[in-house]
């Protein structure tokens, strides 16, 4: 397939860099090509696409998701802008839900976020486990997850249930859950934060999981100031997600660090909290990327054009920044080299915008501005 005519092209290759009046060619699921229109290889036999001087950029790459779970927390949501607060004992409203919907239930709205997602550019996506807290329901959850997306995380420690107390919750996620779980992810998470996991009982769970041979990433430093950033680092985790209540300190040690600063705007939209100051941490050196964090308490969005245009406004990112960190920052934040740019030998993921420059997305907030999506190589939709 030949993308043609491209009026701006971003590659997130520091070679290729930024391409104006450029082509793309993929052969299969991967791109051969990317570069100026006139420098095409010869040979190239297949489908064209005429992108009519409009933006291709690389797909977006959805790095923190909790996406297997039942019902919604619309009512919960109104309250919330009338008034009151945010904290995690929401999540026990889902965790009843979750734990009385059918694998089919869970599977249908999983395969219902996830195209919606692709709808508005997503091409890559992780989600959690985490509304189960019962050996049984969160296996069955990275169960249904698991074939449709390779990135998911095994998120037993994202409240203690009610019917437990919190030693003895600890004690069943680092042991019998881990092992149900552990087989069917790659990452292992803790929500580290007052009211659901302390640092001692976050650095428990998480050694447990590396044993195991899962890979690290912490819900730190979200609604304030803890010990999960520190933790992340320590553990040379693949990434500390929300990162807004933060030392210098914190940034320090995640600057010398390949544990990247997920940032999660939607979730500060939905609670009226202070959003992280991307600036500060990209200045320091700080991997940022950007996520949609879609759950059904705090964050309900999949779209990460609306998180990219909040990050610009709010949190201040360039445009250039805020698309870099939604592509291929999230595929550093999910250690992929095969996602989140557009280079030869890269997946063929990327996304035809219905403007001449990706600053629109900033520029034109809430307007769906993705024309097409091309998902390994296909025409997604």
């Amino acid at each position: 397939m030949l993308i043609d005519n491209i009026g701006t092209l971003v590659t997130n290759d520091p070679e290729i860099g930024t391409v104006q009046g450029a082509a793309l060619v993929f052969d299969g699921a991967f791109v051969t090509y990317a570069g100026p229109k006139g420098s095409v290889p010869e040979g190239v036999d297949g489908e064209r696409v005429d992108a009519a001087g409009r933006a291709v950029i690389p797909g977006f790459v959805d790095s923190h998701g909790h996406l297997v779970f039942a019902g919604d927390r619309a009512e919960e949501f109104a309250a919330r802008m009338e008034g009151r607060p945010y904290t995690a004992g929401g999540i026990k409203t889902t965790v009843k839900a979750t734990r009385e919907a059918s694998d089919e239930q869970l599977g249908g709205n999983l395969d219902r976020l996830i195209n919606e997602a692709l709808r508005s550019g997503t091409t890559t996506v992780e989600t959690k486990s985490g509304y189960g807290l019962t050996v049984p329901d969160e296996r069955r959850s990275l169960e249904i997850a698991t074939p449709r997306t390779p990135e998911t995380t095994f998120l037993g420690a994202h409240v203690v249930p009610p019917e437990y107390d919190a030693d003895a919750y600890v004690d069943l996620v680092k042991g019998e859950m881990l092992d149900a779980c552990a087989p069917h992810a790659r990452w292992i998470d803790v929500f580290c934060e007052k009211g659901a996991f302390d640092g001692d009982q976050t650095r428990a769970i998480l050694e447990a999981g590396i044993k195991k041979g899962l890979t690290p990433r912490v819900h730190a430093n979200q609604l304030g100031h803890g010990p999960g950033v520190q933790l992340a680092v320590e553990l040379h985790a693949a990434s500390a997600d929300h990162v807004t209540h933060v030392t210098d300190d914190d940034i320090d040690a995640l600057a010398n660090s390949d544990t990247v600063a997920t940032l999660l705007p939607g979730a500060e939209f939905s609670t009226r909290a202070r959003y992280p100051d991307a600036r500060r941490l990209i200045d320091a050196g700080v991997t940022v990327a950007l996520a949609a964090d879609c759950n059904p308490g705090s964050s309900y969005t999949t779209n990460l054009p609306f998180c990219i245009a909040i990050a610009v406004r709010e949190m201040g990112m360039t445009t250039d920044e805020a698309v870099w960190a939604a592509t291929k920052g999230g595929a550093l934040a999910l250690r992929r080299s095969d996602v989140g740019h557009l280079a030869p030998g890269a997946r063929a993921d990327a996304i035809l915008l219905d403007a001449g420059s990706h600053i629109h997305l900033a520029y034109r907030p809430g307007v769906p501005l993705v024309a097409a999506v091309f998902r390994g190589g296909v025409r997604a939709g």
